[in-house]
């Protein structure tokens, strides 16, 4: 509720100097560093993943041809996106561990938004690179080059990569297609929020076959390396969050039972009171933190201010 936030003024009639101005200017440092700290995040993010893809990859190995800059710009638009929904995909479990360093659930889902458009936007220019070249070369406005003997490959794992490389490609494509289709509704605020509860798990769907695009896609060097590392470890961490949110388990063990005592309607500022007396044991809880209210099954939890 808007009565649970920290920091809010109320208004208590004409005057020439904002109340509380000492609070007031703590309050707006205080949001200020909480923002610095999520963008601070967000570019350490996309900066550390960058690094290793150029530790990884060298940059234009035929010079400046565009086939090879292809390569290198699927290479690493590949990387960032799904680098990027794996940590977004991490932060929809509402790790307890992180809100402290980004200062509330509010502003852990503001990156968890970033990310998401993020992730949209390099899967859209990943996409445009592929099948944008095959367009072109279909048009006639591209000549393919031809491609020299290929290499004897002899680790079994690189073998069986290779073979699914057609697969890897089409269900790639199409999780991409669904995915762009439900960030999109997930950030157009008119969507009914109990359609954008259903269709935004879905997401967790799209993602698993993009990991399974990227697993066989991402080229098999990367795996030896720091780059390698890192990214298994956010696919690994991004799937187990997709699998517990298809599930269902997000929270679960944080969870109560209340019953509804009160609701108060403010018309004023379209903000609903609900008084609620816990069956369960509470674990306490500090002023302005959120809670996941579920009502009814149908629409989902509803994040609610606590006062």
């Amino acid at each position: 509720r808007a009565s649970g936030r920290r920091g809010t003024i109320k208004a208590v009639g004409p005057m020439t100097r904002a109340p509380y101005a000492p609070q007031r200017t703590r309050d707006l440092e205080r949001m200020e560093q909480t923002m610095n700290n999520i963008r601070f995040a967000y570019a350490g993010l996309l900066l550390l993943l960058s690094l290793l893809w150029w530790m990884a990859d060298p940059l234009l190995p035929n010079g400046y041809e565009y086939f090879a800059l292809r390569t290198v710009a699927i290479n690493y638009t590949g990387v960032i996106g799904i680098g990027v929904m794996s940590v977004g995909m991490i932060l929809a479990l509402r790790p307890v561990r992180v809100e402290p360093l980004l200062d509330g659930l509010d502003k852990t889902y503001r990156l968890h938004k970033w990310l998401g458009i993020t992730g949209l936007v390099f899967a859209v220019i990943h996409w445009l690179w592929a099948q944008g070249t095959k367009w072109a070369v279909g048009w006639g406005w591209l000549v393919k080059p031809e491609r020299g003997p290929k290499p004897t490959l002899t680790d079994p794992v690189e073998i069986f990569f290779r073979a699914q490389r057609g697969l890897a490609e089409s269900v790639g494509e199409w999780a991409f297609y669904a995915a762009v289709v439900l960030i999109v509704i997930a950030l157009t605020k008119r969507f009914p929020y109990r359609l954008f509860f259903r269709t935004h798990r879905v997401l967790a769907v799209a993602y698993l076959a993009l990991v399974f695009h990227s697993v066989l896609l991402t080229p098999f060097a990367y795996w030896a390396q720091p780059m390698g590392i890192v990214l298994a470890v956010l696919m690994a961490g991004g799937s187990v969050a997709a699998v517990v949110s298809l599930a269902g388990r997000v929270g679960h063990r944080r969870k109560a039972v209340g019953e509804i005592e009160e609701l108060v309607n403010f018309p004023d500022n379209r903000v609903l009171k609900v008084a609620i007396r816990f069956k369960d044991r509470w674990p306490g809880h500090q002023a302005g933190q959120f809670a996941f209210v579920t009502f009814s099954t149908d629409e989902g939890a509803h994040p609610f201010t606590i006062s």
